[in-house]
């Protein structure tokens, strides 16, 4: 759903919605391209993200469950 930004409306867009689609892409190409393959351990390590990945849910149901 495309809201358009215009005065009458009441809506102003902000951040990425207020960017054209073309715009959007391009940033999102130079996110991918922010970090070195190298330096991307969870890509060069599957045992590595495995365990982050397992960390992470771990700690999110304890927190869910109010454990925190």
């Amino acid at each position: 759903m495309d809201i358009p930004d215009t005065p009458d409306n009441g809506i102003r867009r902000r951040g990425f919605a207020s960017l054209t689609p073309e715009r959007r892409k391009e940033l999102a190409i130079l996110g991918g391209r922010s970090v070195p393959e190298e330096k991307r351990s969870f890509s060069q390590n599957r045992d590595l993200a495995r365990e982050a990945g397992r960390k992470g849910g771990t700690q999110s149901s304890r927190q869910r469950k109010g454990d925190v």
